[in-house]
């Protein structure tokens, strides 16, 4: 079972979203479609990055190690920002 760690940007908004997900089209069209709380506000997301995992663990540890370092941060580590 694959995966995705994504990040989003929401141009009103000026900011970024991570999270994890098996069926990345589906999450997306939630993102936008406002059925997600956190990120109904900030419609439309566009998607901006993704890492691939090959388990559920791996992703949820890689997101929180993003969310912990902030987004932004870890984008100009891997020099995407």
């Amino acid at each position: 079972m694959s995966f995705v760690v994504y990040i989003l940007f929401s141009d009103s908004l000026g900011k970024f979203y991570v999270g994890q997900t098996q069926n990345l089209d589906s999450r997306l069209r939630m993102h936008n479609g406002r059925r997600v709380n956190f990120t109904a506000k900030g419609v439309p997301w566009k998607l901006f990055y993704t890492f691939e995992c090959s388990d559920r663990s791996t992703a949820m540890q890689l997101e929180s190690k993003i969310k912990k370092r902030g987004i932004k941060r870890h984008l100009q580590d891997l020099g995407l920002q």
